[in-house]
């Protein structure tokens, strides 16, 4: 073969050898300089320490938290570079920089007052403590907020920067580069799904001569490795018996597990509806008697350690209630599958699915009823378009609310780890009682830490557009936990007697990555397109809705450009536009149709050349 190449070179043109060799050489550099990237990449000894101990698909958790901090550091990149930093340089006059600052017109004056709940004369240690745990106090009028940054435009050096503008459009950009990058990232795990998405046959074959993890390095890693093949070939053996046991039931048997499964349905739909129902209850608990709260400390400029521990589980309810729903509904769901006779691989995936509809759908149900009482019907919601006397800046009420829901969850992470499975492992350690021993020590869930991370991971999406440096807070976080997680798998956890294969784990992740962020575009959509933004503080005071910054914004175009946006926006646009990238869609599935039944006949082929090699010469 390489004479064959050498004696195809001889016969190019000299043009053509220069390319071929130029390209051949920016390959090289581009590879050499990949490879040298690799030796900065963070984490890289720790995650391939990981995966030689305990396989690839321990391994494919801990890539995947890499994934998590790298996205959330360059979000905070966004943010801080965008909206950040301007507001802090033109109000400290850094660089010769100022900024404008105008009142809103035709309002209320009720709606443009706002107090911080700051603390005056002497404070307290545990207050400096409840104000770092809930957002309030010194924290709620710094930059960690929404109410803080209440400039119109920083003027540098006689350059205006329109800085409502550039806070909606960093927050696409933040959100445009999630879900590009996940997408992108998503696009491999697709590829490696298709290619193990086999027939029976090769799936065996694929399992007893290629199934071999080799870099695996540990004795009881390759045992378990071993014991992994040896439960996916039960599992595929177990998964054709119920194939042919659904294929051998009777019109009785298909009726009465028909009626099983409805049945089940409606206690899992049960459960949701009273997780929906006491989130909802606590959340409007907990705002009230907060309300109450800050007035009477206002009034009196004191609390007492009392108030300070009451006023801390209030704040906390609603974020305590849905820990409790995300711990609960799941034991639940596990039992109830055991009896709806799914096949295990569908049993695993339904288990998942609804775990994750309940941990997302628990912070959606917040927001709706945060949404509920700052978006009233009554007459306190007439002068402003929202309860102002409640929410005077209810962006940072929400961001506040997510900022607590972010802390909660790596307290309970912690709290896990350190109370939990230390004890946990130093009594399978030091005690020789047989329950004990039978208890043994816990696994390591891959799919319940990654669900724990998408959920905070998706609540800093969220929050991100009312809290701008969450994403700083949701980085340090995930490095605190990578940390954490690793000393506990290594210490204090076994791994997964029913690990996943890493490329399917991988593609998973990221799938329910992508649903967590889809999730957070409805939430964030309704606050910017809907809801009237608050008088008293913040960015978009002077406007409707944040939106209305965008056509405001265009009016200031030259009039061709305007006439061209419109049309653009227009429906004469829109329509021939759906059409084209429908036909578009069409052809490609079509496409992907063709692929997929090239690949089956060659399939076929391979098959009758193992059989017949003759018929193919």
């Amino acid at each position: 073969l390489r004479d064959y190449q050498q004696a195809n070179i001889k016969y190019l043109s000299g043009w053509n050898q220069w390319k071929r060799t130029s390209s051949k050489s920016w390959r090289k550099v581009l590879k050499d300089i990949k490879e040298s990237l690799s030796y900065l990449q963070l984490w890289r000894h720790d995650i391939h320490s990981i995966e030689g101990k305990f396989g690839t698909g321990i391994q494919s958790y801990f890539s995947f938290l890499r994934f998590l901090v790298l996205l959330n550091f360059l979000i905070f990149i966004l943010m801080f570079g965008f909206v950040t930093f301007p507001t802090v340089i033109s109000k400290y006059g850094i660089f010769n920089s100022s900024f404008a600052k105008i009142s809103p017109k035709n309002t209320d004056s009720l709606c443009t007052v706002y107090t911080p709940s700051g603390n005056k004369g002497l404070v307290y240690f545990y207050t400096y403590l409840k104000d770092l745990l809930t957002g309030t106090g010194f924290l709620e009028t710094t930059s960690l907020f929404y109410g803080y940054y209440e400039i119109d435009a920083a003027l540098l050096r006689g350059v205006r920067y329109n800085f409502p503008l550039a806070y909606l459009l960093t927050t696409f950009a933040y959100l445009a580069l999630s879900l590009v990058w996940i997408i992108k990232r998503s696009v491999s795990g697709f590829k490696q799904s298709l290619v193990h998405d086999e027939d029976q046959f090769q799936s065996y074959c694929n399992k007893v001569f290629a199934g071999w993890d080799f870099c695996i390095t540990d004795l009881n890693a390759a045992r378990l490795k071993h014991r992994s093949l040896q439960y996916e070939l039960q599992t595929d053996l177990e998964e054709e018996r119920i194939k042919r046991k659904i294929a051998d039931r009777t019109m009785k048997e298909k009726l009465r597990i028909y009626s099983l499964r409805i049945f089940l349905n409606i206690i899992v739909l049960a459960v949701l509806l009273g997780c929906f129902y006491s989130i909802y209850k606590a959340t409007a608990f907990s705002q009230e008697k907060s309300n109450v709260s800050i007035r009477r400390d206002l009034r009196t400029d004191s609390i007492n350690n009392t108030d300070f521990q009451t006023n801390l589980l209030v704040q906390y309810l609603p974020s305590m209630v849905i820990t409790l729903a995300n711990f609960v509904a799941p034991q639940i769901f596990s039992i109830l599958i055991r009896f709806e006779d799914y096949s295990p691989a569908f049993e695993i995936k339904l288990t998942l699915l609804r775990c994750v509809f309940v941990r997302l759908a628990n912070i959606g149900v917040l927001l709706f009823s945060l949404w509920s009482q700052i978006h009233c019907a009554n007459d306190n919601c007439k002068a402003c378009g929202y309860n102002y006397e409640l929410y005077p800046c209810w962006e940072s009420a929400v961001g506040q609310e997510m900022y607590k829901l972010l802390i909660f969850d790596f307290m309970i992470i912690l709290a896990v780890t350190l109370f939990m499975d230390f004890p946990r492992m130093l009594l399978v350690t030091h005690c020789s009682w047989k329950l004990v021993q039978w208890c043994g020590l816990q696994e390591f869930g891959i799919s319940d830490n990654v669900l724990e991370i998408i959920y905070g991971q998706t609540i800093c999406w969220i929050g991100t557009f009312f809290s701008p440096l969450l994403p700083a807070i949701a980085t340090i976080k995930y490095f605190i936990i990578f940390y954490v997680k690793k000393i506990s798998l290594i210490h204090t956890r076994k791994p997964p007697g029913r690990p996943i294969r890493a490329s399917s784990s991988n593609f998973f992740f990221l799938v329910v990555l992508l649903i967590g962020l889809v999730l957070a575009f409805i939430p964030l959509g309704i606050s910017i397109a809907h809801i009237p933004s608050s008088k008293a503080c913040g960015p978009f005071r002077n406007f409707n809705t944040s939106w209305a910054v965008v056509p405001h914004t265009i009016l200031e175009f030259p009039t061709g450009l305007q006439m061209v946006l419109n049309g653009i926006a227009s429906e004469a646009f829109a329509v021939p536009f759906f059409m084209v990238v429908c036909l578009i869609m069409f052809y490609f599935i079509a496409l992907a149709g063709a692929h997929k039944r090239v690949v089956e006949q060659l399939r076929e082929q391979l098959v009758m050349v193992r059989f017949d090699p003759l018929s193919f010469l």
